[in-house]
């Protein structure tokens, strides 16, 4: 069975420390992905717009699943997004206000939204993700498609806040972490897997046939579900765990050293 599909989770994974990559060294295994078929697809909790702008020569030819799966675009084309009602929307919004220490993005198909009243570091640190993010007095009467919140809080406060949001949106939203002190409320089952099975089916491609790689809470199920999951050596323990591969760090091009084998059919791609 050869690799059909290679998905990448971007921050801590295909990204390093300084949100770098070795550019030539892509350039060169993309090259021969594209001569084997394989497809390349971007799988990533961070907004569209910024994932296109680490691939400004070939984002019109690959695939995203941005926004942690809430928003799918393939080729240029729009394939999938989810979306919250506007009570849902409303529902959420108005218990997230109530808890003091939460620093809260609103995530829309056209920009990310965040208030005005968050200090200026914060704002600076969301514009770093959100290429598109409109700062606003507050969070009603705004005219998008919303299929995500991003949080951000201490992080000695992430693991409660985990549960009680968990429990409180039952049905709703479900809480994922997506790196240090910041939790992702996504609509259920609309997570990086998803958008993964949705680019699958559209290209006939089993998930014996696909390669991803990750190193947070977010990448979990797409971790689980390709038969070659690979977990970074900078992830948790639990993503380890649960993956079935493990490669090297972030900062020691661990995502292009697997590509690499999975070209040349090396272990563990010539079973």
């Amino acid at each position: 069975m050869s690799v059909k599909l290679i998905a990448v989770d971007m921050d801590g994974t295909f990204l390093d420390d300084n949100k770098e990559y070795n550019r030539a060294r892509f350039a060169e295994l993309y090259a021969q992905m594209k001569e084997q078929g394989i497809r390349f697809v971007v799988a990533s909790g961070n907004q569209y717009y910024q994932l296109i702008s680490f691939f400004p020569e070939i984002a019109h030819e690959i695939s995203f699943v941005a926004d942690n799966g809430g928003w799918v675009v393939s080729e240029g084309k729009d394939t999938f997004n989810g979306e919250l009602t506007k009570q849902e929307f409303n529902t959420v919004i108005d218990h997230l206000l109530t808890l003091p220490h939460v620093d809260i993005i609103a995530c829309g198909k056209r920009n990310g939204y965040t208030l005005k009243s968050y200090d200026d570091a914060f704002i600076k640190m969301a514009r770093s993700y959100y290429h598109r993010l409109e700062v606003v007095e507050n969070f009603s009467n705004l005219d998008d498609v919303f299929f995500k919140f991003a949080l951000n809080l201490p992080d000695n406060l992430l693991d409660d806040t985990m549960d009680v949001l968990a429990a409180q949106f039952d049905g709703i939203m479900v809480p994922v972490t997506s790196g240090h002190g910041s939790i992702d409320l996504i609509i259920p089952g609309v997570h990086k897997a998803n958008g993964l099975r949705i680019l699958q089916e559209k290209w006939g491609i089993d998930d014996s046939e696909v390669v991803t790689f990750g190193d947070g809470g977010n990448d979990i199920e797409m971790l689980r579900q390709a038969k070659y999951g690979f977990a970074m050596a900078n992830a948790p323990e639990k993503i380890k765990q649960i993956a079935a591969y493990q490669t090297g760090h972030c900062n020691e091009q661990g995502v292009l050293n697997v590509i690499e084998r999975a070209l040349k059919k090396e272990a563990p791609f010539n079973a």
